[in-house]
């Protein structure tokens, strides 16, 4: 049963983020660095935020809130997305458009801009991301992932393609706080999940960035369509660095 399990979770987690992959692709051999520091970060990536440090967040969710730790030092484009989408208010009224309980706890999932309009068919969820308003043009992620007792993360492959043995500094723990993508390891932009279960399997495939530090009891009650009603950066902005 649990080997069921996870086959049909993995699959689950390959179809997050279904479109944009072309525009995506385009740029994958210059963006494969696989171990590069900050100035090389910087410069490959330019037009993406990086959090030098850590962050809070807070979602309230169902009238409570939900606060997060993110963590820049080890995934400091992910993380620094992530803060500057909170701060752009890209998330307030997002709902979570996937939530996995059964058989057993494994995640919620939402951050698709889509989900703020009613009018957007259900089964379309899942499938956005987030649009520049300056370029009009979708903002992908690299995977970025750093191995246990490495100074710098891992870019655009998982850690096993990688040819990396160590597991990542940040795990999929009860509470990791993760971005969705497709199979394409360039493919994250919004979307994230929070594990409700140690979720060990899909460690070095996955950038966690950070983690709920209170309160997992508000987030077990999340069900599907439950919205975002707010997203703040409470503590930690001043580290977000912007293009």
């Amino acid at each position: 049963m649990r080997s069921l399990f996870r086959i049909a979770i993995q699959g689950f987690l390959i179809a997050l983020v279904a479109w944009g992959l072309t525009a995506c692709s385009s740029t994958s051999t210059s963006l494969s660095a696989a171990n590069a520091n900050p100035s090389d970060v910087a410069r490959l990536y330019p037009d993406i935020p990086r959090l030098e440090g850590n962050a809070t967040v807070v979602l309230t969710v169902n009238n409570q809130p939900i606060e997060i730790e993110v963590l820049g030092a080890d995934a400091p484009l992910t993380a620094g997305n992530f803060v500057d989408l909170v701060s752009k208010g890209v998330y307030d009224g997002t709902s979570f458009h996937r939530v996995v309980k059964e058989p057993q706890p494994f995640v919620v999932q939402g951050g698709d801009p889509q989900s703020k309009d009613p009018k957007v068919p259900a089964q379309q969820l899942g499938t956005g991301s987030y649009q520049d308003p300056n370029t009009k043009q979708p903002r992908y992620l690299p995977l970025e992932i750093t191995p246990e007792g490495a100074s710098q993360p891992v870019y655009s492959r998982p850690l096993e393609q990688a040819g990396v043995s160590q597991p990542p500094k940040l795990r999929h723990q009860r509470g990791a706080v993760a971005m969705a993508r497709s199979s394409f390891p360039d493919s994250a932009s919004s979307q994230f999940y929070i594990a409700l279960s140690d979720l060990g399997f899909l460690d070095g495939n996955y950038a966690v960035f950070g983690y709920v530090r209170s309160d997992m009891s508000v987030v077990d009650r999340i069900k599907q369509g439950d919205r975002i009603q707010s997203a703040k950066v409470t503590a930690g902005l001043d580290n977000l660095k912007r293009p």
